[in-house]
């Protein structure tokens, strides 16, 4: 059963939100859910753009938001990886989308790649 008001976000949609595109601002109201590995993505690329402080300081705001990784979930996402080698799906992402199945909420992106997967919320910058 799939919770109309959560997401899980990747790491492109944290980034958007960190950087206020408002495209994103009406899902700050949900639910919102990321994992480790985002958090992780996130925090490198806020370091290339910005300050080591403002960096931790998103990193702490997303960090509440943390889902724990189950063993199924990263079985899932290699499948899943594996199936659409082709589209170049990134190791991160595919575990985002596996939990976002997993526990019945979207998968917030704006990464091409996932536009046409199911369970998708995909938003264009």
């Amino acid at each position: 059963m799939q919770n109309e008001t959560g997401y899980f976000l990747d790491t492109y949609a944290m980034i958007e939100i960190a950087k206020g595109n408002k495209k994103f601002e009406d899902f700050l109201e949900k639910e919102l859910f990321t994992s480790l590995f985002n958090l992780y993505e996130f925090y490198f690329i806020l370091l290339q753009d910005f300050s080591e402080a403002i960096a931790k300081e998103f990193f702490y705001q997303f960090k509440k938001r943390m889902i724990q990784i189950k063993d199924e979930h990263i079985f899932t996402a290699a499948e899943l990886r594996k199936k659409h080698v082709k589209k170049g799906l990134s190791y991160v992402d595919c575990l985002g989308y596996a939990i976002a199945m997993d526990i019945g909420i979207k998968f917030l992106t704006g990464d091409g790649a996932f536009e046409d997967l199911e369970n998708v919320e995909f938003v264009k910058r």
